[in-house]
């Protein structure tokens, strides 16, 4: 065997003894990372790790804070992140706390390459986790993304409940109700974001009774600018144990105005008082509130919320509060006025146009959309012209060309009919009436000129006006002529006549003479 053959089977050798001997290496590092509480990792971005390296251990109804260190080593700055554990799903067994919130989740504006930051988190045991060893995967997401970019497993210590429990008379150190935003018909639990509040209470299984808002109505349905209406909020308790009593509700509706003069609540309650009172809720029961409002006048047609906090107290008399919104929409009606018609001519033939002219005035605080006006009436053909949209404060011109049809017995009312839709498409109609004449057509080939200078119709069909044009300029002509002929026949006659005077004197003058 050469030297070269020798040092490629040395080699060969080593690469299967590597290959035998790595996936035990790999084996024995995840059952380290096990023994720490850590997660199995290979290429990590951003970790996650319990603070100190601590395994927690909690107890059946015991609330403890478990703190968490977040390290950026992306090599890049990372901002809007967000740290929440997977609760197991349908999986119930899978997560041993207490579940008040729908999500647990904290939040990180930026984290620098590098930088590490701490959360915490406030949990509470189940009575019937048991004695074991839970494992919590924790991700990390970025933004409003649904995969996390980073998730490990953490894990965490659990006793069995002991036969003798007073755990129902601690607390719920941190599930305030100031947490809770619950919206217009949603009976979820609201979003947990993290840290504690004194202003919320437990009952005495631990948990915290849920008000929520689950829908409103409004009379009359449809609210309108500087008009009052009743609204009627529905409530109800999600706790299936707990009643809830004493219950305070103020509604606080957004300023709406330009100026400190006119500027004033979208909502007032006309009784002046925006405070409501209720006795209390039962347990999994439901109840109604209602006040009387008056929507201000200049309100844009669009949605207003109306903020509604609640006080209320559960069956230990410790006192929550909490908070909700509701959101109604408001309507302004159309206003708008026309100027005077313009008409030209005010009388046509059958046959013939009249001019219609005319302004809309959008005088209200909402824009209206394909505008139309149609004209209909005895004596024209039916004329529709496209308008278009006039926003709120402008002026759109209505220009229509209306033919005769047939003849009226005097004036005849035309009506002008103004379609326009509102922002939901809904059509709406105003008229606005005029008055036209129709009268028979003349024919200009039966006219004829009278001896007073008028035209009248001729019974026959020669063209009688042209021939009366014709011999009047023949007559004129003739009449110039002999008029110059005569003219100058008196003239010769008069030189004739001195000629011979002057012979006359002439002769006479001669016989004078000796």
């Amino acid at each position: 065997m050469t030297k070269s053959r020798r040092v490629m089977a040395v080699i060969v050798a080593a690469l299967l003894i590597v290959a035998m001997i790595l996936p035990g290496l790999v084996v024995k590092a995840e059952a380290a990372g096990e023994e720490t509480g850590e997660t199995d990792r290979v290429t990590t971005k951003v970790t996650i790790e319990s603070k100190d390296n601590k395994v927690l251990q909690y107890k059946p109804g015991e609330s403890q804070k478990w703190t968490l260190v977040i390290t950026n080593k992306t090599g890049q700055e990372l901002s809007n992140l967000s740290v929440s554990p997977d609760m197991g799903g349908e999986n119930a067994d899978a997560w041993p706390f207490k579940t008040d919130y729908q999500k647990y989740e904290q939040k990180i504006d930026t984290l620098k390459n590098g930088e590490h930051k701490e959360i915490s988190f406030d949990f509470l045991q189940r009575d019937d986790a048991g004695t074991r060893r839970y494992a919590i995967p924790f991700s990390v997401y970025k933004g409003d993304n649904d995969e996390p970019i980073e998730t490990h497993k953490l894990y965490v210590n659990t006793t069995e409940k002991p036969q003798a429990d007073n755990s129902q008379n601690q607390g719920d150190n941190g599930n305030g109700g100031d947490a809770m935003t619950a919206s217009v018909g949603n009976d979820e639990p609201a979003v947990y974001s993290g840290g504690g509040s004194g202003s919320g209470g437990s009952s005495s299984d631990g948990s915290v009774p849920r008000v929520i808002v689950t829908g409103f109505d409004t009379n009359p349905a449809e609210v309108h600018a500087g008009s009052d209406f009743t609204l009627t909020i529905h409530l109800k308790n999600t706790s299936k144990k707990t009643k809830v009593q004493n219950m305070l509700f103020e509604l606080e509706a957004p300023t709406e105005g330009t100026d400190e003069q006119t500027s004033a609540p979208a909502f007032l309650p006309t009784s002046g008082s925006n405070s409501i009172y209720l006795d209390g809720i039962k347990a999994d029961g439901t109840a109604d509130i209602s006040i009387t409002l008056n929507a201000k006048a200049d309100l844009l047609q669009k949605p207003y919320s109306i903020n509604l906090s609640m006080k209320y107290e559960d069956s230990q008399a410790t006192q929550i509060d909490s908070s909700s919104s509701i959101s109604i929409p408001v309507k302004q009606d159309a206003r708008f006025e026309f100027s005077e018609f313009e008409i030209s001519p005010q009388t046509i033939e059958v046959g013939g146009e009249a001019n219609v002219m005319c302004s809309l005035y959008n005088l209200g605080r909402i824009k209206l959309y394909n505008a139309k006006a149609r004209f209909e009436g005895n004596g024209i053909k039916k004329q529709e012209i496209f308008i278009g949209n006039v926003e709120a404060g402008a002026t759109g011109s209505i220009d229509a060309m209306l033919k005769g049809e047939k003849v009226t017995n005097g004036n005849s009312k035309i009506t002008m009919t103004l379609s326009y839709e509102d922002e939901s498409g809904n059509i709406s109609e105003t008229t606005k009436d005029f008055e036209l004449e129709v009268t028979e057509a003349v024919d200009d080939s039966d006219m004829y000129m009278n001896t007073d200078g008028d035209v009248d119709a001729g019974s026959g069909g020669f063209p009688v006006v042209p021939v009366v044009v014709v011999i009047a300029i023949i007559a004129g002509a003739v009449a110039a002529v002999v008029f110059v002929k005569k003219k100058k026949k008196k003239q010769m006659l008069n030189e004739e006549e001195e000629l011979l005077d002057e012979l006359d004197r002439s002769s006479e003058d001669e016989r004078e003479q000796p």
